[in-house]
This record gives structure tokens, C-alpha cells and sequence, in this order.
């Protein structure tokens, strides 16, 4: 019997690592919006993204809104609210500012510092792997993003004082929702992933229908029928892809994973905007990017060596 358990774990172990690199994988998309909606303001890729998000869960949605409506309470929508505010609507216009104020490096070399942050919050759980088991992760992970930002940030300007607080809230967003939206979950499992997913679209849809006025006045510049309709390509793709598909996926990793594993897979976002990097600028890794991709590999294996020894059961309910 206690090998069969140690085998399920095992397995849900694994399926929560492809959940999260896939996540990953669809999430890397999101740094090549800017780029394709070049001329358009963070508040307007902010808006029209999770304005698509919104209506896309509220589609699917429909035919199950009685079965959820009964699962969710007042208290429950308010969390979700606070939960797209942090994730979502505020972390991304907070993102798109500091790649377009600061550059990608500086940026990419803050936000990198998320798993860190998440794993160190999750490590303080009852029951949870010990900070020194997750060292050698934690370094590992470290290193990799010192490598992309290094050799970026050697040659670039300075970042402004704005761009790098821009970087540094958001990654304080996104470390917030993170930690809280694992603890939503493994609070309410009445709900299931993909639900909590669709809800949180609708709520950020709201959050964007009140950002879009902004958006809209806020900007000077004209663009013209094409630059529209390629805003409009770009964000129905980055909210089906990113926000329906890998959210969802995302939330059922936060299932299966303890909270100091999921803060690793977050370098999977990182990863893989890299590889589209090089795919869109039509080149081969550098020696310190090289170094960095093998240095995300090593650090998310070696924390799930750390986690082979199966956590006490109390830690589901406080993770």
C-alpha cells in the first residue's frame, strides 16, 4: 500500500510539472505581444487582452454559470477580484511599462527573481520542504537569470528609476497571486480548475472594460484600419492561448504541486520566452543563454529531487 501511494504521488508529481512547463510554454507568448502590436500603449495591450479574456469566459461559461454560481459566494468573488487585480489587469500593465521604459533585460532579470520569492514563501508552510533542501534549486535558478540579464544589461543604458519600480511591482503582483491563488484553490475543491479559471476571466473582463476608456484617451497617436485588426489578432491569441488555456493549466499544477515546487515552474515562462526570442530574431543562443536555459533545467530537477520525500499530510491544507 505505501508504495502504490508513493507511485500516485509520483505521478501527480510529474503531471504537474508538464501542467507547468506547458503553462509555461503558453505563457512565453506573452512577451512577443509588444513586439507584434508594436505602436500600442501597455494600457491598451493590457485592456484589449483581458477584455478577450473576458469574453472568452464568459462564452464558456454559460452553460455551467447555475453550477458555479452556486459554488461561489460573495466572499469568494471579492477573492477573485483581488486576485485578477494582482495578476492580471495591474501586473501586466506594471510589466508592459517596465519593458518599454527599462528594456526586456532589466525587466526579465527582476521578474526572474519570482521563484525565489514564491518558493522562500512556500517554504515557511508547515510541513513544507526546508529552505536548505531548496538551495541548491534556489541557486541554480538564481544563476540562470543572472545569465540572461547580465550579458543584456552590460551594453544597455541605465533603466530609469520609474522602469524599475514598474519591474519591482510587478513583481511583487505576481508573487501575491501566486501564493494566493494556490491557497484559493486547495481551499475550495468543490471548484474545479477550470472553472476558477473562467471566473477569474470574467472578473478580469469587468477590470478591463473600466481600463479601456483610459486606454483609448490616453493615447495621441493614429493608427490606422491594419494597425487595429493586428492588435485585435494579438490579443484574442495572447487571451486564448495564455489566459483560458494556460491558466487553466497553471491552476491545475497548483494543484497537484506544493507551493515551493510551483514557484520553480514559473522559470518556464522565462524559458520559453527565450526560445521565442530567438525564433523571432532568427538566431542561435549565446554562450551565457546556453548557460542559462541549462541552469533553469538543473535548478527545477533538483527541486524535484528535493521533494521526492513525501510532505506531511497537513501541508496540502496549508499550502
Amino acid at each position: 500500500m505505501p508504495s502504490s501511494r508513493s507511485s500516485t504521488a509520483a505521478q501527480g508529481t510529474w503531471a504537474g510539472i508538464l501542467c507547468g512547463m506547458a503553462a509555461g510554454a503558453l505563457w512565453g507568448l506573452v512577451f512577443l505581444a509588444p513586439e507584434l502590436a508594436h505602436g500600442f500603449t501597455p494600457l491598451q495591450l493590457t485592456a484589449g487582452r483581458f477584455l478577450a479574456y473576458g469574453l472568452f469566459a464568459c462564452a464558456l461559461l454559460l452553460p455551467r454559470w447555475r453550477r458555479l454560481a452556486a459554488q461561489l459566494g460573495r466572499a469568494d468573488w471579492a477573492l477573485l477580484a483581488r486576485l485578477a487585480l494582482l495578476g492580471n489587469t495591474l501586473y501586466y500593465v506594471l510589466l508592459a511599462s517596465a519593458v518599454q521604459q527599462g528594456g526586456i533585460a532589466m525587466t526579465s532579470l527582476v521578474i526572474g527573481f519570482l521563484p525565489v520569492a514564491v518558493t522562500v514563501i512556500g517554504s515557511r508552510a508547515a510541513g513544507a520542504v526546508p529552505l536548505r533542501r531548496l538551495a541548491p534549486s534556489l541557486l541554480c535558478g538564481l544563476a540562470g537569470i543572472l545569465s540572461i540579464g547580465w550579458q543584456s544589461l552590460a551594453g544597455a543604458a541605465g533603466a530609469s528609476p520609474l522602469a524599475l519600480l514598474c519591474a519591482i511591482g510587478a513583481l511583487a503582483c505576481w508573487t501575491a497571486y501566486a501564493v494566493g491563488n494556490a491557497r484559493a484553490l486547495a481551499q475550495r475543491p468543490q471548484v474545479s480548475v477550470q472553472d476558477w479559471n473562467l471566473a477569474t476571466g470574467v472578473v478580469t473582463g469587468a477590470q478591463a472594460l473600466l481600463l479601456l476608456p483610459f486606454a483609448l484617451l490616453l493615447d495621441t497617436r493614429v493608427h490606422t484600419g491594419a494597425d487595429w485588426a493586428r492588435l485585435a489578432g494579438v490579443v484574442l491569441g495572447v487571451a486564448l492561448a495564455a489566459s483560458i488555456v494556460g491558466n487553466a493549466l497553471w491552476n491545475r499544477m497548483s494543484r497537484l504541486l506544493p507551493l515551493t515546487l510551483v514557484g520553480q515552474m514559473i522559470l518556464f515562462e522565462t524559458l520559453f520566452a527565450l526560445l521565442y526570442g530567438f525564433l523571432w530574431e532568427w538566431r542561435t543562443p549565446r554562450a551565457a543563454e546556453w548557460l542559462a536555459m541549462a541552469c533553469v533545467a538543473a535548478s527545477v530537477l533538483s527541486c524535484v529531487h528535493a521533494h521526492r520525500r513525501p510532505a506531511p499530510s497537513g501541508y496540502a491544507a496549508a499550502a
